[in-house]
């Protein structure tokens, strides 16, 4: 399947019974923005993914063994755990 980013290019995705979520490179990405979304097989955005710092972008994520929550990392040095149906901040920890 291919995805189509919205700004620069996909870094990776993982099919979910919700959609695909997509990580885009940070690299020259909108700090406004967030990189990590949810698209629908129609590519249209389910949710966006909250982030811990307004600025901060996403670097890695992997979805967790229960299948219902991503665990993530920032470039600003934080470890999010998101839901995957609403991408909300369930828990984070700065890892500085």
């Amino acid at each position: 399947m291919e995805i189509n980013p919205l700004h620069t290019k996909v870094d990776k995705f993982i099919q979910t019974r919700q959609g695909n979520v997509v990580l885009e490179s940070p690299n020259e990405f909108p700090r406004g923005e967030s990189n990590l979304y949810c698209i629908s097989t129609d590519e249209k955005i389910v949710w966006k993914a909250e982030k811990p710092d307004p600025y901060t972008l996403y670097s890695r994520m992997k979805l967790n063994e229960d299948g219902a929550t991503l665990s993530t990392y920032t470039l600003s040095g934080h470890a999010c755990e998101l839901d995957l149906k609403t991408g909300k901040i369930l828990s984070k920890t700065s890892i500085q």
